[in-house]
């Protein structure tokens, strides 16, 4: 491994602080857009009809946790450069009336799962809710962000003395065992109050919410020489801050970049603002149709389109590297992950795989590839379903990584600069169709 650089610390230290400020999807969009409007892109919104023009840069957002960004060329464009990520996290979700009293004594909160978590190490640590909460001014209903920014809940451990099979492949009950403590008694309501005291309103005007758990520990630089890097919610937002600076650094040249960030893929992206949803296709649409495009123009600009899939990916675990396929092994460290599946359950395929590895190579970022062990179901991301509403050339990638859908995962401290550096010059590019088999990378 090269060894590590101040540019490495820096860039680290930049995607801590974004994390660190995205403890749920509609915090992670929130960035996003403070990001965008200081670099001068416009708000679009859906409801109202879109005059864009040359050389402008937009956003639209939905559901306030998705997010796509764009950029017209000055000249007419060739297609559309999309790298797509995504702003979710397995946490657990707290549930309506949440307080539970217990002995008259303790005041937990009910929760469930939101996505394919590691349970365990939701245990033993600071852990606080954020989330939006819908309030009602009048005749209009406003969505408004809270955070609570100190450590105010825990998930205790019950002792070993009292779970012998803790240590023996223990089967985690959600309603029983992961629910947190929140105080020992106090008034009804403390819950509600404590959440209409952060929004700024009474706790009467809260008449709808989105609140979550999220872990308070934050990013950690560790390692004999710094090269790993430990923090909550790695995946996905490590693509989702690198393919962001990647598209703010790309110059606009043929096609039109567009950086997009779903919500809901640890759930199956099945939503209104999910991959499996019309948002992106909405989007090149109404794009196409701003520029006086027709349904033609539309089909044409997708034949010469390419989208980057970018969820991150599992590196080989020093502790299980026989889960790993035996002859495709991604390191931390190593570069870009390139992701193949037979099944499809990534897109990418032989043109996808050359394009994007093209691409790499001019940006000067190694790639690596991974397959499933042949013998483990591997699971799906964006691309595939998204391919469902936006039919174009596709591959999957990802940054490597440790402990994947655990509150505090792991990474290698060079691979967010790679994927920055890799995004930077696929929004630069523009991948045409110019015969039948055959595409020119411009």
């Amino acid at each position: 491994m090269k060894a590590v650089n101040e540019k490495d610390i820096e860039i680290t230290k930049e995607l801590f602080e974004f994390i660190e400020k995205s403890p749920t999807a509609f915090h992670a969009v929130e960035q996003m857009k403070n990001r965008l409007d200081k670099e001068g892109y416009q708000q679009l919104l859906e409801g109202k009809k879109w005059e864009l023009q040359s050389k402008e840069k937009y956003y639209v957002i939905r559901n306030s946790s998705a997010i796509i960004a764009f950029r017209i060329p000055e000249t007419k464009p060739q297609g559309f450069q999309i790298m797509a990520s995504h702003s979710d996290s397995p946490t657990f979700r707290i549930k309506e009336n949440p307080e539970m009293k217990v002995e008259q004594a303790y005041v937990k909160l009910n929760v469930e799962k939101y996505g394919g978590m590691l349970c365990a190490p939701w245990f033993d640590r600071p852990l606080s809710v954020a989330g939006r909460v819908i309030i009602k001014e009048g005749n209009r209903l406003v969505s408004k962000l809270v955070s609570i920014d100190r450590d105010l809940l825990m998930i205790p451990n019950l002792a070993i003395h009292m779970n012998r099979d803790a240590n023996n492949n223990y089967q985690y009950n959600v309603q029983k065992d992961m629910l947190p403590l929140f105080s020992m008694s106090g008034e009804e309501g403390e819950f509600a109050q404590m959440i209409a005291d952060e929004a700024g309103v009474e706790k009467e005007q809260i008449i709808g919410n989105d609140l979550y758990l999220y872990n308070r520990q934050n990013g950690s630089i560790w390692g004999a020489n710094q090269e790993f890097l430990s923090i909550g919610r790695l995946d996905d937002l490590q693509c989702a801050f690198a393919s962001l600076k990647g598209f703010l650094q790309a110059e606009t040249k043929n096609s039109i970049p567009v950086h997009c960030v779903y919500d809901n893929e640890e759930v199956g992206s099945e939503t209104k603002q999910g991959a499996a949803s019309t948002f992106l296709y909405d989007t090149l649409y109404r794009i196409n149709e701003s520029l006086e495009g027709n349904d033609s123009d539309y089909h044409r600009l997708l034949a010469s389109s390419f989208m980057v899939s970018a969820d991150n990916a599992h590196a080989v675990h020093p502790n299980y590297a026989d889960k790993a396929c035996p002859t495709n092994r991604p390191l931390l460290n190593e570069g870009v992950v390139i992701k193949i599946s037979a099944n499809q359950k990534y897109t990418t395929d032989g043109m996808a795989f050359a394009v994007f590895k093209q691409i790499c190579e001019k940006a000067n970022v190694p790639t690596q590839v991974f397959h499933n062990r042949s013998d483990i179901l591997g699971g799906s991301t964006l691309g595939n379903i998204s391919g469902n509403q936006v039919a174009v050339n596709s591959v999957d990638i990802g940054l490597p990584q440790l402990a994947m859908h655990s509150p505090y995962e792991t990474a290698g401290i060079k691979d967010t600069g790679y994927l920055v550096e890799a995004a930077k010059t696929f929004f630069e590019t523009s991948c045409v169709e110019t015969e039948y088999g055959v595409y020119e990378l411009q």
